[in-house]
């Protein structure tokens, strides 16, 4: 079925995005295309040369946008506000329609050339900052996280100077597909510019694209009820966070979606262990965004999208509506526990057994995702703990409440602990150092068989839990 194109962004108006050209690149190397997403938005027809021609040179998309959308916000960066933000080193390309369930998306670029927003930077992104991307989308997508997805990664054939990375390094473009890349700091904009038509304007469109549930309330309770799905939805994408050991790395506001989609991916990485104060940006010295510390700072930036309509809504009706994501999180973390560990759930036993589970992991410092690993399917895989690495700490006392806690769930019937995958010792993981010999002979010899063979050992992973 061919794609679905939609343009319905620029009905919004100029007033939030500006009109940009593409960089003209001198090189194009296909490195990554998501034949899997492109089967489902109708694109898997293109043959590579098309695809360069769209996703490298991007030539329009056939029924979309003329010409690329540069998107204005603002936003707080390390809770400063910062009013000179916006995309500066990409845009939105296209929008199109997911064949499967109809949901409207975007295909937004990373590394696209220089905007009005460039702020004097190069508007490039470097082929390491790209490869790091593809593998953090396509490892949270297996771990279950509602994360935008990396659509295509092209080598560019030119030479960027980094402060953070040996250079000259090679540069690349990225294109992202996601459900929307409506920011919590599209709002904050139109608030500071004090542009209460707008502000509107973008409610009334977000309810009607991502949220008809909300625009079905009467009017006076549709701003409230946004506040509070976009709190439940962020709660759902803070609990998968914390329940794949990932760390997003820079939680400002211009990089939360009010979609809840998880997005933008810089200074990620993931734990090794549960420690609450791992960090994955050098340069958050005081561990603001650090693991731990997700739920609170997402909590932060939902207070000043709810801010955005202090002329709006009675501030007691704002502060309300804010108690839902607070309210969500216990209940968003213990279903993504039982989806992590396939199991099915018990009521209120579902709390129970995240509260011990992530004890243990705290107390015992075993492996993050070896744990989950081990522990898919529950008293199912008692036979595969003896062969664990991490043995040893499912003999300690320490286990004992867990062990107890997962004696009263039963599996999910989609239970597949035959599967190849379930075979092995230790689980796909995607550390630091893993990365980093990724990238090694990509960057030395043009060796991508690492990449390749993570990607496939991933592909394995989502595959075995069904995600």
């Amino acid at each position: 079925m061919s794609h679905q194109p939609e343009t319905l962004h620029a009905a919004l108006g100029d007033a939030f995005y500006d009109v940009v050209q593409p960089a003209a690149f001198p090189q194009h190397i296909l490195r990554y295309r998501n034949d899997k997403w492109a089967a489902r938005v109708g694109l898997d027809h293109l043959s590579d040369a098309e695809w360069v021609e769209y996703f490298g040179r991007f030539q329009p998309l056939p029924g979309s946008f003329v010409q690329p959308l540069a998107l204005r916000y603002h936003g707080h960066q390390f809770q400063h506000y910062n009013a000179d933000l916006g995309d500066g080193r990409g845009f939105l390309y296209a929008q199109l329609r997911d064949l499967v369930d109809g949901r409207l998306l975007d295909l937004g670029t990373k590394g696209s050339g220089t905007t009005p927003w460039s702020r004097a930077g190069d508007g490039r992104l470097t082929l390491k900052g790209g490869v790091r991307e593809v593998l953090a989308t396509t490892m949270l997508e297996a771990l279950g996280v509602n994360t935008s997805k990396s659509f295509s990664l092209i080598e560019t054939g030119e030479a960027l100077m980094r402060g953070d990375e040996p250079s000259p390094t090679r540069s690349s473009v990225l294109v992202r597909l996601s459900h929307s890349h409506i920011r919590i700091g599209t709002f904050q904009r139109l608030a500071y510019l004090q542009e209460k038509d707008e502000i509107q304007r973008l409610l009334d469109h977000t309810l009607q694209y991502y949220m008809p549930e909300v625009q079905a309330l009467p009017p006076p309770q549709r701003i409230t009820g946004f506040i509070r799905e976009v709190g439940r939805r962020l709660a759902d994408m803070v609990a998968q966070w914390m329940c794949a050991g990932f760390v997003h790395g820079v939680l400002n506001s211009d990089n939360i979606n009010v979609t809840g989609e998880s997005f933008d991916y810089g200074p990620w990485r993931f734990a090794p262990i549960f420690a609450p104060g791992f960090t994955a940006a050098y340069f958050d010295q005081n561990g603001l965004y650090a693991f731990g510390r997700q739920p609170s700072a997402v909590g932060w930036n939902l207070t000043r999208l709810a801010e955005c309509f202090v002329d709006f809504v009675p501030v007691s009706d704002l502060s309300a509506a804010l108690d839902a994501y607070s309210e969500a999180l216990q209940p968003s973390l213990a279903r993504a526990v039982l989806r992590r560990l396939g199991l099915k759930s018990a009521g209120e036993a579902d709390f129970v057994l995240a509260n011990v589970l992530f004890t243990f992991m705290h107390e015992t410092k075993c492996g993050f995702e070896q744990t989950f690993f081990d522990l898919y399917g529950g008293m199912a895989s008692q036979a595969r703990w003896r062969h664990s690495p991490s043995a040893e700490f499912y003999a300690s006392p320490a286990f004992e409440p867990l062990r107890a806690a997962l004696s009263v769930f039963v599996p999910i019937a989609a239970l597949n602990l035959n599967h190849d995958y379930f075979q092995r010792a230790k689980p796909c993981t995607l550390l630091i150092d893993e990365v980093e010999a990724i990238w090694a002979p990509i960057a030395a010899q043009d060796d991508w068989s690492m990449f390749a063979a993570k990607c496939a050992d991933i592909a394995l992973m989502a595959a075995a839990y069904g995600t």
